[in-house]
């Protein structure tokens, strides 16, 4: 097989997982222990969740019409049945390229562990990545699309493979006007990415579990900032950890569209509300953008992607 086939095959094709993980972890904001297992789903069928833990298992697909809260993390429900904190993890399939999964829960939440994605990471390269036999969707933007709430901007461009350029700005002297601009290649994002932590302040932390959020929160799973310092013993992962850990956010929200994206991201201090807004927007319009079914036919066409950044890094490809 020489490379040019190699790589369209390795793009081209939708992914699934090569096997069944499971770990086990608190729930950032409910601090209940939940278990979670996943694994392989057939082609077409994306990320979805089933509820172990209530009658007839119920499933909660992946997808922006099953957003419903956007308030510190991102909650999906259907028929009454939520799953919730489900951005790291959605991230973590997004950033290398895992099409269609089966996620188990006996909890609401996904367990937060150590706070970034890079738990998760391991638990895939765990399982392995296969190839299954469907051509994969790839969204294409037709124009450029933003929304903004005052001085927070968060827009998509067209673009011919998936970059990041984000900027994070807090009234706080350490998460000030930081600003990050990210080439995706899934090895980079396991090691630029994958690992950032979620982070708070220590002057909300009271606050927010008088309203029932951050029951689960410690030093093992967010990085906390008092008024003039990083109050973990480690310190930081990365100098610019906090603008990291917010384009972690964004790829699992993004994930939510359901297919591999090529697009310039552009975020200027947003949040999941932003994105979730933007995410429904190119769900329910498609002068915006378009599906495209790439076919083995045409992976010697002139294609609107430059598919070489989505290659998959050196995991055990089953």
């Amino acid at each position: 097989m020489d490379h040019k086939t190699e790589l369209h095959n390795n793009v081209l094709h939708q992914r699934t997982l090569g096997g069944w993980v499971s770990a086990g972890g608190i729930g950032l904001h409910s601090g209940q222990r939940v278990e979670i297992s996943m694994g392989p789903a057939p082609a077409d069928s994306g990320i979805v969740f089933e509820r172990s833990d209530l009658p007839n298992n119920p499933l909660i697909a992946a997808r922006p019409e099953n957003i419903v809260s956007s308030a510190f993390c991102t909650v999906l429900e259907k028929n009454g049945v939520r799953v919730s904190t489900v951005e790291h993890l959605l991230a973590a399939l997004f950033g290398l390229g895992v099409d269609n999964a089966r996620v188990i829960l006996d909890a609401e939440e996904v367990p937060i562990l150590d706070g970034s994605a890079r738990i998760f990471i391991q638990l895939i390269q765990q399982a392995t990545v296969r190839s299954l036999d469907a051509s994969r969707y790839w969204l294409r933007l037709k124009k450029p699309v933003q929304v903004c709430e005052g001085d927070r901007v968060f827009k998509l461009l067209p673009a011919r493979s998936l970059s990041l350029d984000c900027t994070v700005d807090f009234d706080h002297p350490l998460v000030t006007d930081q600003n990050l601009c990210f080439d995706y290649d899934p090895g980079s994002f396991v090691n630029e990415i994958a690992p950032a932590r979620t982070f708070g302040f220590l002057k909300d932390v009271g606050e927010l579990k008088r309203n029932g959020l951050a029951r689960g929160g410690s030093l093992d799973n967010a990085v906390v900032i008092d008024s003039f310092s990083i109050l973990n013993p480690g310190g930081l992962r990365f100098p610019d950890e906090f603008v990291r850990h917010k384009m972690l956010d964004i790829m699992g929200d993004l994930a939510l569209l359901g297919s591999a994206l090529a697009a310039r991201v552009v975020a200027n201090k947003s949040g999941h509300s932003l994105h979730h807004n933007l995410v429904r927007h190119l769900a329910q319009n498609t002068d915006y953008c378009e599906k495209v079914r790439i076919t083995p036919d045409e992976r010697d066409a002139d294609l609107p992607f430059d598919l070489a950044p989505f290659r998959l890094p050196n995991l055990q490809v089953a």
